[in-house]
């Protein structure tokens, strides 16, 4: 077999591009962590109450790739069981977390909107 080769013509501003939106997923970051601070603070209002630890344990973060709203842990373990129920059980699924998302979503979805917009204004061509 011989030697080929490949040129792309344009390569180096697409690795510029590219760069660019690595870049940014730092912004996206941001972002992410904005939105999922936006429903975690509108969660504990959905929670089923009855000591108020499920209410505390609710919690966001942000990475680059993914806004993510937690509850529960070691010391409610129940957290899951309550926003999904446990049909084996004859436990009715109590929704918190994604009815706060949907609520809140006019609050957190124009911002987070406008920063994928930005970082796909940094990929040139787009």
């Amino acid at each position: 077999m011989g030697e080929g080769k490949v040129e792309v013509e344009g390569g180096k501003e697409l690795r510029k591009s590219l760069k660019g939106v690595e870049d940014g997923l730092k912004d996206l970051q941001a972002a992410h962590g904005a939105a999922a601070g936006i429903v975690a603070a509108a969660a504990p209002a959905y929670a089923p109450l009855l000591s108020g630890a499920l209410a505390g344990s609710i919690r966001g973060s942000g990475a680059k790739s993914a806004a993510t709203v937690r509850a529960g842990g070691a010391r409610v373990p129940y957290a899951g069981v309550q926003e999904y129920g446990w049909p084996a059980r004859n436990i009715p699924a109590q929704p918190f977390l994604v009815p706060a998302a949907h609520d809140t979503e006019e609050t957190w979805y124009p911002p987070y909107q406008e920063a994928v917009e930005t970082l796909l204004g940094k990929v040139q061509g787009a």
